[in-house]
């Protein structure tokens, strides 16, 4: 293999540089400098479970999963429809979301709480109907709480299933205990603080959720019409039917994706770990070479 030229990125730097804009957006190199360099006091010291979590590239799979199971709830999924965005600007809203884990995980305590007062004043515009007439308002506090369930179940899952470092139980009880501390700067009252109490959680908004069209019109934006260039459209593709097999088995037949638990198995979750792998290996800095 012919080496890198001197001065020349590499395909890991390469690799791992494109798919930081893509998730971080133009800004991502400043806001990642100020997020990590800025001195002061954090929420989350190094060593949370939650900073394992949300710097794992599983988050890549667990995120996809988060967005279907959410749009799960009819008064969320019309909120989402309407206010968000999510199809003129997809990549937009991922970066912004990308950007508030960041800083309410690694940032100063005063950045984290800045991003939550920013993000609570943006709840508080969004109101509405549905197309049943049932009304809906961003900062209810059953929906915050619904979103915040569903986003840190599908995390913890993703990061179980394709985290370079899984958890133990007692880890992934603290990781429901941090990102409470996130939940209620953003105004859920009273989140989950253990897996327990998030599996209940979870089990009670059951009644309130069904694939309204509006849900099953997103999975397919989602899972078959991203605004991506052909090339990466088969490694997205492999990405998507690993958050399809992270859900509920309820939820996938609520919103109609087919999975077979032989295909899953046997395929999809060891493409999904290798994808994640390549992921991992790409965005990790390579190691400076000795007497560098």
């Amino acid at each position: 293999m012919k080496p890198t030229c001197a001065g020349w990125p590499g395909p890991r730097e390469r690799l791992g540089t494109a798919l930081f804009a893509r998730v971080a957006g133009p800004d991502g190199p400043r806001n990642r400098a100020m997020i990590h360099d800025t001195p002061g006091p954090r929420w989350f010291g190094p060593e949370q479970p939650v900073r394992r979590v949300h710097g794992d590239a599983s988050m890549f799979i667990g995120g996809l999963s988060a967005l279907l199971l959410q749009s799960l709830h009819p008064l969320a999924m019309a909120a989402v429809a309407a206010h968000s965005g999510f199809r003129g600007d997809p990549w937009g809203r991922l970066q912004r979301t990308s950007t508030f884990l960041a800083t309410t995980t690694y940032g100063t305590a005063d950045q984290a709480q800045r991003a939550c007062d920013q993000v609570r004043a943006v709840h508080e515009r969004v109101r509405g109907e549905t197309d049943r007439g049932e009304a809906y308002h961003a900062s209810d506090p059953e929906l915050l709480c619904w979103v915040h369930v569903a986003e840190v179940d599908s995390f913890l899952r993703a990061h179980q299933s394709y985290g370079a470092n899984p958890l133990t139980d007692a880890e992934c009880d603290g990781y429901v205990e941090n990102t409470a501390k996130v939940a209620m700067a953003l105004g859920v009252p009273d989140p989950p603080r253990n897996r327990a109490e998030l599996t209940e959680r979870l089990l009670a908004y059951r009644p309130d959720l069904e694939a309204t069209p509006q849900a099953r019109d997103a999975a397919r934006f989602l899972l078959l019409n991203p605004p991506l260039p052909l090339a990466a459209r088969l490694p997205y593709g492999a990405l998507a039917a690993n958050a399809v097999s992270l859900l509920p088995s309820w939820a996938a037949a609520e919103l109609r994706l087919p999975r077979l638990a032989v295909v899953d198995t046997l395929c999809v979750r060891p493409l999904g770990s290798a994808l994640t792998s390549m992921i991992r290996w790409a965005m990790t800095p390579a190691p400076r070479p000795a007497g560098a």
